[in-house]
Order: structure tokens, then sequence, then C-alpha cells
């Protein structure tokens, strides 16, 4: 047995894999005006990200690569959340349909979060002497300058 696969994150993702294919089997069958093509190409993509990258990570030695190995499989996981989502934006589903995938997701990047802070803590640390809060600026709109100056020339 590989090292990843004693992960429950990496059983996790391979379920949802397993449910997603199913998901995109079925929105294969069913026919639609709306383009849906980049849409289940990327739920499947990105839902094989996921579960590579985890065992990608697993098997690496430095924490901080482990970390980052397990932040991209989260990030991949957090698109398909949003590919879900997107297929009932489109009309492709609904929200019951994707209740499920939508609930191992959730558990999966709570788990892989877990995973980068264990493996790469000084990340999700705030740093004495670093001013992160209250040094934000007003960042301008320029199109809304644009408007705004459009009748007064």
């Amino acid at each position: 047995m590989f090292d990843h696969e004693k992960l429950d994150v990496y059983h996790l993702e391979l379920k949802f894999l397993t449910w997603a294919t199913e998901f995109l089997v079925e929105l294969g069958e069913n026919p639609s005006a709306v383009n849906k093509r980049e849409l289940t190409d990327q739920l499947d993509r990105a839902s094989l990200s996921a579960l590579l990258n985890t065992a990608e990570g697993n098997g690496r030695r430095q924490g901080k690569q482990r970390a980052k190995f397990f932040d991209d499989a989260r990030g991949s996981a957090i698109e398909c959340a949003a590919c879900l989502d997107a297929s009932v934006a489109k009309r492709l589903s609904t929200v019951d349909r994707i209740q499920a995938g939508k609930e191992m997701l959730v558990r999966v990047v709570s788990m892989l979060s877990k995973l980068v802070e264990r493996f790469d803590p000084d990340s999700y640390r705030v740093r004495e002497g670093e001013n992160t809060l209250g040094d934000a600026k007003t960042i301008e709109d320029e199109d809304e300058d644009e408007i705004r100056g459009a009748g007064h020339s």
C-alpha cells in the first residue's frame, strides 16, 4: 500500500471522483441548448487534479513541498465546487442534485486545509511587527470615473 492510500482525504477524493464521473455522464446524456463542454471538461480535470495532487503531495519529504501540493489539491476541490454551482446557474442541474457532491467537497477542503497547516504552519501565522490590517488603500475604479465624466466634456 502506498502512503497516500492511507489518507482519509484521498479516499474521500476518490469517492467524489466517482460521484463526479456519474454526474458528468448524466450531464452528457441530457440534451441542452447551453454549451456545457467547457464546464464538464473543467470539472473532470479539477476532480482528477485534487486526487493526484494529494497523492503527489503525500509522497514529498519536505513539509513546505507537501503543503504546496495539498494546497493545490484544495484549490482544485474548490474549483470543483464552483463548477457544480455553475451547472446550476446554467440550468444543467439542480441544487438538490449537486448537494451530495458539495458536501463531500466541503469535507475534502477542510481536511486538506488541516494538512496544509500541519506541513506549513508559518503560512497561517501573522508575524509580529507585520501590520497586515489597517494599511489597505482604496482602489479607484477608472471605469466609474469615465462614466461619471462622460457627460461633462
